[in-house]
């Protein structure tokens, strides 16, 4: 049995890097067998893959089946990612928290780890370096920092990097690209500069692709995210602050939503972001509404529709149905002596 990783899509065809074998090549263009495309399942990259009928030669096989899967991203499209790395930049674009936070957020949404690099510590002093980690610390992630440029701090990256699947994230601009040509020598990623009038980045990954690292692992760069939407229920947006756990418990109600409650433990522990958290929980409440509100209105149509008789019948088979009319005359005009004719026995008007 050929086992691999997706590796990379490319149209309606997917690099597979087989599992270590005796094989006459380490990767397989493969296509999906019709099979498995009539099932409705959707192969993303990072997905462990059985392959079938291998042409060694020509380097191509057939995707059979797609193994369970340990986690799923919808956008990116990444299955089987166990971490999340999320690159900001010092300057050039300066380092905004703000964004940083709502990144973190949607990590922790989608429960993956989250790791936070921050590059271009070139740019900036020794003192303006350990501020960041410090506050990346205090908000309860691990940072690194890193310079693509004097290729400094890579040795504790990759050893973070080893035996996982790792998604790159983060703004334009901040040096993804750059990150992963130094990590993987010979990629020569095409990177972008950043834009003099908006002062963010210019999107240069345009789709999914899985790279393999020198030192093991698996690393995923993703198109930069130009819009950071946060939709879930409200009462969970404190729950992706991890230093905000330890005090939610402590609020006067179960259902406190730290905003102007009293006795809210959250509030009085002044905690940093406690000001992004408010702009997530308000953005959070309207998709909330939004939301029930689309749901409410369907439900009124179907009950509607149901209440006027415009619903579905089951069509029954021919030998539970009643003879039409037309069938009837073309039998009738049919019927010569003791000839039956009964070609037209099941046709309906």
């Amino acid at each position: 049995m050929l086992i691999g990783t997706v590796t990379a899509l490319l149209a309606n065809y997917y690099w597979v890097t087989l599992d270590p074998g005796n094989w006459p090549c380490e990767k397989l263009l493969c296509k999906v067998r019709s099979r498995l495309r009539k099932t409705g399942q959707q192969v993303f990259v990072g997905d462990r893959v059985e392959v079938q009928e291998p042409d060694w030669e020509g380097g191509r096989g057939a995707i059979a089946r797609i193994l369970p899967r340990t986690s799923s991203l919808d956008r990116p499209a990444v299955a089987n990612a166990d971490q999340v790395l999320l690159v900001v930049s010092t300057q050039q674009p300066a380092f905004e928290p703000v964004v940083l936070s709502r990144f973190l957020n949607l990590v922790e949404y989608s429960g993956l780890k989250a790791l936070v690099c921050i590059n271009k510590v070139d740019l900036v002093d020794a003192k303006q370096e350990q501020e960041i980690l410090a506050r990346v610390n205090y908000w309860g992630y691990q940072g690194f920092a890193v310079s693509a440029l004097e290729q400094r701090g890579f040795d504790a990256l990759e050893a973070a990097f080893q035996g996982s699947i790792t998604v790159l994230a983060g703004p334009s601009g901040v040096g993804k690209s750059s990150l992963l040509n130094r990590l993987c020598p010979g990629l020569t990623l095409r990177t972008g500069e950043v834009s003099d009038y908006m002062g963010k980045g210019k999107h240069t990954t345009r789709h999914v692709e899985l790279f393999t690292l020198p030192k093991g692992g698996y690393v995923a760069d993703t198109p930069g995210f130009s819009q950071l939407e946060l939709s879930c229920d409200p009462q969970q947006v404190a729950h992706l602050f991890p230093e905000f756990r330890p005090y939610v418990a402590d609020c006067r109600f179960r259902d406190c939503l730290h905003r102007d409650e009293p006795d809210c433990a959250l509030r009085q522990a002044n905690l940093e972001r406690h000001e992004y958290y408010l702009d997530a929980l308000k953005e959070a409440e309207q998709k909330w509404q939004i939301q029930s509100a689309t749901a409410d209105a369907e439900s009124l149509e179907k009950v509607l529709s149901q209440a006027s008789g415009n619903k579905a019948i089951p069509k029954l088979k021919s030998i539970h149905r009643a003879q039409s009319k037309r069938t009837e005359r073309q039998k009738l005009a049919a019927h010569t002596g003791q000839i039956w004719v009964e070609e037209d026995a099941d046709e309906e008007d």
